[in-house]
């Protein structure tokens, strides 16, 4: 993909917010399974089951079938992420489905088909499998909790951008609900770092435009709708929206437990002192951070125990 395409479109990811708000917006993915046989459920069965729920203008869907709810910005994720998931489960139950909030679908790979079979999506299988299973893996059978958070204008936006990517391997590592060959983060470094980046590409220099400019240009373009639709395709642990950034480096959390998550999230980036002390920590890791990524995939609690000394006054687990 040609640089000089791709830079405008960038340029647009990266123009930030024009004001400090504190909102948050949580995207929690669940793994579906019929509550009677355990066997995977087409999408349509689970769309008028959700039909009547209070959530349902907000539901979506993965590769996979795993259920997607793309809530809105709030001040409270914490409660309204409990209420509708309740609420959700309540009109599931009744139509013989269950939910988990787990990261890694149990189920062998057989049993859980590619249920969207867009050409976006027929196109990224076939890529994925041109480099190994773990693609496949991540499409069909793995499930995230991602938090977008207000990304704010000038200096703060700048550390807030450079924080998040830094703190991420640590901040994965605290929250792991699944580690070693056949967890998340595992399948993640393996589908196609090119594209994935769990390095410090995104990093590097003082132009962060030029940078993930280079990213995006040297992942392989497998859909044919041009630049825009290629950024699209692009995965990193943190990924620029405009307005807002999107971490996406969590496990599945269940949805009872978000508290402690949002809550490092957002002092780690909404609290000027905190978020300035922590990057001072955390800049001379850059250069290792394809190391922590691993580090973290493998389950080593060094890891984790790392980023309570990088960031001492951030409380990252209870």
């Amino acid at each position: 993909m040609d640089p000089k395409e791709l830079h405008p479109i960038v340029a647009g990811l990266f123009a930030q917010g024009r004001r400090r708000t504190v909102r948050v917006a949580v995207e929690q993915e669940l793994l579906v399974a019929d509550s009677t046989t355990g066997a995977a459920v087409p999408i349509e069965r689970v769309r008028r089951a959700a039909a009547a729920a209070l959530v349902s203008p907000y539901v979506g869907f993965e590769p996979g079938g795993q259920l997607e709810l793309s809530l809105p910005c709030t001040l409270d994720p914490v409660a309204q992420v409990r209420t509708l998931t309740d609420d959700l489960q309540r009109h599931l139950t009744a139509a013989r489905i269950s939910t988990y909030a787990l990261p890694v679908d149990p189920r062998p790979e057989h049993e859980v088909p590619l249920q969207l079979t867009s050409p976006r999506y027929v196109a990224m299988h076939r890529h994925f499998d041109s480099i190994g299973p773990a693609g496949r893996r991540m499409m069909r059978r793995t499930a995230s909790t991602q938090v977008c958070l207000d990304w704010w204008p000038g200096r703060a936006g700048a550390e807030q951008w450079r924080v998040l990517n830094l703190a991420g391997p640590f901040l994965a590592a605290a929250f792991a609900r699944s580690v070693g060959r056949e967890g998340r983060l595992t399948t993640w470094l393996e589908v196609d770092p090119a594209r994935t980046g769990f390095d410090d590409r995104v990093l590097h220099g003082d132009d962060p435009v030029a940078a993930y400019t280079a990213f995006a240009a040297g992942a392989t373009a497998f859909t044919t709708g041009g630049p825009a639709e290629h950024l699209s395709t692009m995965f990193p642990p943190v990924r620029p929206r405009t307005t807002y950034l999107e971490v996406r480096f969590l496990d599945a959390q269940e949805p009872n437990a978000l508290g402690q998550v949002i809550g490092a999230l957002t002092s780690l980036v909404y609290d000027d002192e905190r978020r300035r002390n922590a990057l001072r920590a955390l800049e001379p890791e850059r250069a290792h951070l394809a190391e922590h990524w691993r580090s973290a995939a493998d389950g080593d609690p060094a890891t984790a125990a790392r980023g309570h000394e990088l960031i001492p006054d951030l409380e990252l687990v209870a």
